[in-house]
């Protein structure tokens, strides 16, 4: 056999190589287009899941401290959305913006007491987490029936639920970040 022209192997084998190395980029940038949202989507959800159970332990916290004078302190890391305590309509709400929804759009679901709905938001959805008190409590946030936002934090908040005593058939709960 004869051989054609004059081809440099070593000049071959480097040009296989960047077209192979090219090929895998390309792969590997197909699979985290599509790995990364679906992460991000199961990451929302653990997220979602961890303010239920936030939102549960101040629902316990408040119904187990039964006499006046009773305190206690609830630690909360809040990794996303908002916290809202709402003294004038006595409830606590949490509004995450999740690209995981956890019921049907436009669908308020109830859990344990609590009402959940998500709302879409183009790409995103809007997650809010609302435990109603005012049949039973008056919340106040400072001894004061104002609106208390909790943002997002890196460290845990302590929230200190106190029992105040009874006014107007209502158990007046006080709570307060220490």
């Amino acid at each position: 056999m004869k051989k054609r022209g004059n081809w440099n192997k070593s000049g071959q084998v480097w040009l296989e190589t960047v077209i192979y190395t090219l090929i895998a980029f390309t792969l590997i940038g197909l699979v985290l287009g599509y790995a990364k949202p679906k992460i991000e989507e199961m990451q929302d959800r653990a997220i979602i899941e961890q303010s239920v159970e936030i939102l549960k332990g101040i629902k316990s916290t408040i119904s187990s401290i039964g006499t006046a004078g009773n305190q206690r302190i609830v630690e909360i890391l809040i990794n996303k959305g908002i916290l809202k305590i709402d003294g004038k309509n006595n409830k606590i709400i949490m509004k995450i913006e999740s690209r995981a929804g956890y019921s049907e759009a436009g669908q308020t679901i109830e859990v344990e007491g609590m009402e959940i709905l998500t709302e879409k938001l183009g790409d995103l959805n809007l997650v809010t987490l609302t435990t109603n008190y005012g049949e039973n409590y008056n919340i106040t946030y400072e001894n004061q029936d104002i609106i208390k936002l909790l943002n997002q934090a890196k460290t845990s908040y302590k929230l200190s639920i106190e029992n105040r005593g009874f006014k107007d058939n209502k158990t007046l709960i006080e709570l307060k970040v220490i």
